[in-house]
């Protein structure tokens, strides 16, 4: 029953959304409040219920009830507890409910902290956050029932795709999709904004706390499905430019330029077409990435789905969705006026330059993402647009926003001084320099671009720490004054150094695999290889028995010039339930740096496929990433991206400190 009352709660969130896409937006145009009220109500009533029906779905997959079609494809009942929980959204059924349920959390949440929005745009937006939820509920109901029964049931289940068991699981796919359909809500504001034509730095007031918090989850979101590929496929890759990996990534650069051109908005009520423009955009290559994951048009380990139909049904929903906001949008933006006015070297110029690099680099992802499947479905012609094509385009361009970010946070708004600013920056610029030279004359081995993608890392960060000095010092103050006026900078500065400086460890971290090393050997009992400045020594190779799977790992030894330093167990799982084998590599942290080891089957004779790698930084890219989430954080706590929410009254030290950036 409990099943069965999972899918009538669909069923019936289904319905409220209907109500939701319709009755506050009729109550908007013709000013009745109670009308507009009841999308409020239809939104926390479509979350409950939607969080109901994923409350059953878990609790069959808990208790591994085979009788449901998902549970008994996609679970089996020796699984771990934590897998047969991820496993929920581990399936394409499931993964659409849990898209369905965080798409009503942020329906829900403008509900909730959204009442002193104004009441027509408010409506507006849930209005459009129904018509979203409307039709990827009803491509629930009607193409991917999770609820499904068997009849017999079997006595168990097919077990989950072994490579989807790891934590990475319960981890990567809720903070994907809290980026992904985060942008909902944003795109939901520019169509209600387009809808009642009155687009203002209060909008983007409004919209720009949900961008922070879809953008700061879908960065996350992002670097933890990398960190899983890296070390789960048993390869030593991060990154590798596929299809849906660059379906996650243009959304987040898209993102990222809304979220720098909303302050702009705000701050000086200008770029309004062109912020429209990027919310529009951030979603709908969310869309884009939703049709490319099931719709079957690509062969991917992220694919969760191969019908066809569901395709064609996707690709409706894509339709609809970016063709009539912008339609909409191209109505509207000849109405819309002209904001405020700033010099070409200001920091909103800086903005717009950053702006167009960001989306010239999200076209290059596009076009090389989408021309082989396009070419491949009109002519039957496959070709493959790999790393060389992707590392030469986007990669300069993205090198290209990194040395322009110092500037443009540097710049004051309205006219900056270009001259001054440079100035302030000779302490950054001559330490980018110091790492280029070192790297060339000293570093003989890795990529081209590596050692100007480091200067470039290192200028980012300098640059951004010289801008937080300057905002403090001055000639002659006491540490106590300085420390008061760092104290007194607003949260969404700190917020924004702190996600510059994590975009530049990032950086740093990706430059610096290039000078990695990497050794591949068939190694006995006793064999030693050397791999970078280390010495790795096989020491026995063994079996033993995991809850649904057997293991043969090997242990080894890592010394550097003769003394120990750690021991690593890289490992094969063979599942006998979905009769599939995977690679649980051997890691070990040493010096913001990893060693990195897989193996292969062993052979008769006791000896065993090896690829050993030494990664120097290689955990900046991470621990970048984390610190540009936790930047975007900061700024959403600022009280001046709050709703309505006055900024307090500030001490001297802070306005001035303020008046002085």
């Amino acid at each position: 029953m409990i099943v069965e009352a999972g899918h009538f709660a669909l069923i019936l969130a289904f319905a409220l959304s209907l109500v939701q896409a319709s009755a506050p937006l009729y109550g908007a145009r013709r000013g009745d409040a109670a009308l507009m009220g009841v999308g409020a109500s239809a939104a926390l009533g479509q979350f409950v219920l939607v969080a109901l029906a994923f409350a059953a779905l878990a609790w069959a997959h808990l208790a591994s009830d085979f009788s449901v079609l998902n549970v008994a494809e996609n679970s089996h009942s020796a699984a771990p507890a934590i897998y047969k929980f991820s496993g929920v959204w581990g399936n394409h059924e499931g993964s659409m409910l849990l898209w369905s349920l965080i798409l009503s959390v942020f329906g829900a949440g403008v509900a909730v902290f959204g009442r002193s929005l104004p009441q027509k745009l408010r409506a507006d937006a849930l209005a459009v956050q129904g018509m979203i939820g409307a039709a990827f509920l009803a491509f629930i109901l009607l193409t991917s029932n999770p609820f499904e029964r068997l009849s017999p049931a079997p006595f168990e289940g097919q077990d989950l795709n072994p490579i989807l068991q790891d934590p990475g699981l319960a981890i990567h796919p809720p903070l994907l999709y809290l980026g992904y359909v985060g942008f909902s809500i944003v795109f939901s504001f520019a169509a209600a904004a387009l809808i009642e034509g009155r687009i203002d730095a209060a909008w983007a007031r409004y919209v720009r706390p949900f961008a922070l918090i879809a953008w700061s989850f879908l960065t996350l979101g992002i670097a933890v499905g990398s960190y899983w590929a890296y070390y789960t496929l048993g390869w030593g890759g991060f990154w590798f430019w596929d299809p849906v990996e660059n379906a996650s990534l243009m959304p987040w650069l898209a993102g990222t330029a809304f979220v720098h051109s909303a302050a702009v908005m705000e701050k000086r009520d200008a770029l309004k077409v062109w912020t429209i423009f990027l919310a529009i955009l951030a979603f709908s290559f969310s869309l884009l990435g939703t049709f490319l994951v099931r719709s079957g048009v690509l062969t991917s380990v992220h694919a969760f789905a191969s019908d066809p139909r569901r395709g064609v049904f996707i690709l409706l929903i894509l339709g609809v969705f970016i063709a009539g906001p912008l339609a909409l949008f191209a109505w509207r933006a000849p109405m819309l006026k002209q904001g405020g006015l700033f010099a070409p070297i200001s920091r909103e110029g800086a903005l717009v330059l950053n702006n167009l690099l960001l989306t010239t680099v999200c076209a290059i992802v596009f076009f090389g993402t989408l021309y082989p499947l396009a070419l491949e479905q009109l002519t039957g012609e496959k070709i493959t647009v790999g790393a060389p094509f992707f590392n030469l385009t986007a990669g300069a361009l993205l090198m290209a926003i990194a040395f322009v970010t110092p500037f443009g946070f540097s710049l004051a708004w309205k006219r900056g001084d270009l001259l001054g600013v440079a100035q302030r920056l000779t302490v950054a610029f001559a330490g980018g320099i110091v790492v280029l030279v070192a790297l060339v004359a000293f570093a003989h081995r890795g990529p081209t671009l590596a050692p100007i993608a480091a200067a470039l890392a290192v200028f980012l960060m300098l640059g951004t720490l010289s801008e937080v000095v300057s905002r403090a010092w001055r000639r002659g103050a006491s540490i106590g004054v300085m420390l008061s006026r760092l104290a007194g900078l607003p949260l969404s500065f700190w917020g924004g150094a702190l996600a510059h400086f994590g975009a530049g460890l990032a950086l740093l971290g990706l430059a610096s695999v290039g000078f990695g090393a990497e050794t591949i050997a068939m190694m006995k009992a006793g064999a030693t290889q050397s791999v970078g400045p280390y010495q790795i020594t096989l020491d026995a190779i063994s079996n033993r028995a995991g809850p649904n799977y057997r293991e043969t790992f090997a242990t080894m030894t890592i010394r550097k010039d003769g003394a120990f330093v750690a021991t690593v167990e890289p490992a094969r799982r063979a599942f006998a339930a979905r009769e599939m084998s995977t690679t649980q590599a051997g890691i070990v942290t040493l010096d913001l740096g990893q060693v990195y080891v897989a193996i292969g089957d062993p052979n008769d004779d006791g000896a065993v496929a090896a690829r050993l790698y030494w990664k120097p930084l290689v955990t900046l890219i991470w621990l970048g990433a984390m610190a540009m989430a936790l930047g975007g954080a900061l700024s959403l706590a600022d009280r001046r991206l709050r709703f309505g929410a006055p900024a307090p009254a500030r001490s001297s030290a802070a306005a001035a400190a303020r008046g002085a950036g």
